[in-house]
């Protein structure tokens, strides 16, 4: 969406990530130009803006698979040139590194750890200790021994203290086979238990390092997800860049069923007769 024009509901993101009645995903990210988005035309210093929404139609801040599923799309829609550029975010400006083939790099900032003392999280009838991590989302880390212990995450877990996470929280459960390898389950704030989380991957190393008494300066990291492998790079900064596939499996049009409305840049019904506009959808993986 380029221009701005569409105006995209909670129901349409809803309608659109239901595996049953729609396209089925964890999201929908919606490429736009900063200069045509209210929420971005501040951050002068990047073309496009990543607008996320989460399955339940919600907004979210940042997603680190996300964005670098939208850094490839742009780049193999021919929209910007491979190489080194800025995307903007609801957590800030990113920069990103795309090849013009194979994995994509972006930089995640670097990770708060707010300091919330006594946060437990509670699955499969087990309570365990959670750190807190920020990555521009909120996450609650919980080392296992055995990543079965959390159960089938078809429930979702429970937060204590709930004010800790006013708007929820995304919960990593994780093992370290070695230092610098984690493996990880994660059950995504609105989503659920999901194959790959970028932002959780990068959540997890900086719990680890925390509860490292020396952890090394700069070092590079391996997180195992369901959905595949991401490699996590600590600068000496503390700033983290996670790399990892970006693959665009499917493209086409889906019809939209927005009602008219008086909202500048909406999308509305065509007059009869004539071909709908729709949004150009591109599905992918990472």
């Amino acid at each position: 969406d380029p221009a701005g024009r569409l105006t995209l509901t909670p129901a349409e993101v809803i309608r659109l990530c239901d595996r049953r009645t729609g396209l089925g995903a964890d999201g929908i990210l919606r490429a736009v130009r900063c200069t045509a988005d209210p929420e971005a035309t501040a951050m002068t210093e990047a073309e496009w803006f990543m607008d996320y929404r989460n399955p339940d139609g919600s907004r979210g801040a940042m997603c680190g698979n996300g964005l670098r599923l939208l850094a490839r799309y742009l780049v193999d829609a021919g929209h910007h040139q491979p190489g080194t550029f800025l995307i903007a975010t609801r957590a800030g400006v990113r920069q990103v590194h795309v090849p013009s083939a194979g994995p994509v790099t972006i930089n995640m900032g670097q990770p708060l750890l707010p300091g919330t003392s006594g946060i437990q999280v509670t699955a499969a009838g087990h309570t365990w200790p959670a750190t807190h991590v920020d990555m521009g989302n909120p996450h609650a880390v919980v080392f296992l021994e055995d990543l079965r212990l959390a159960g089938d995450l078809r429930t979702a877990p429970t937060v204590t203290p709930a004010a800790a996470y006013p708007h929820g929280t995304t919960i990593e459960f994780v093992t370290a086979p070695s230092p610098h390898h984690l493996e990880l389950r994660v059950h995504e704030r609105g989503v659920g238990e999901t194959r790959a989380c970028g932002t959780g991957a990068c959540a997890a190393v900086a719990a680890a390092r925390a509860h490292h008494p020396h952890p090394p300066l700069a070092a590079h990291y391996t997180a195992d997800l369901p959905g595949g492998r991401l490699h996590i790079a600590v600068r000496p900064d503390g700033a983290m860049e996670l790399t990892g596939p970006a693959v665009i499996t499917a493209q086409g049009t889906v019809r939209l069923t927005l009602h008219p409305t008086d909202q500048p840049g909406a999308l509305r019904h065509p007059p009869e007769g004539t071909t709908p506009r729709g949004g150009q959808m591109a599905t992918s993986c990472g």
